[in-house]
């Protein structure tokens, strides 16, 4: 089973929609590269088990960020800000180039 490591993003915006379990096993799984087999060990459940809810927790981060796009606007703002953040330093001196700055250094703290 391939690893698509933007889940992990896609936890940080929506894991606690899920299931305390579910958020567990993912967690175990994406965050803390835990095999099939250990999660299983550790939770009590079988291999086929810890898969499913995978799947089903996989399935259901895709399906709220298809409908909220949190993560997707996150990163329209990344690029936006460092796009701002090279024209700034590519004009050099620019009146209230600094306040700019200093505006998008919050924005990026907060994002």
């Amino acid at each position: 089973m391939a690893k698509d490591l933007s889940i992990a993003v896609l936890m940080d915006f929506y894991g606690g929609m899920l299931t305390d379990k579910r958020y567990d096993v993912l967690d175990m799984y994406y965050n803390q590269d835990m095999s099939l087999a250990e999660i299983a060990a550790e939770l009590d459940i079988s291999r086929q088990g810890v898969r499913d809810a995978i799947k089903h927790g996989e399935r259901q981060l895709a399906e709220l960020e298809e409908k909220l796009g949190l993560a997707k606007r996150f990163a329209d703002i990344q690029k936006r800000i460092r796009r701002i953040n090279e024209i700034l330093a590519e004009s050099g001196s620019f009146a209230g180039s600094d306040a700019i700055k200093s505006i998008l250094g919050e924005i990026e703290a907060f994002v």
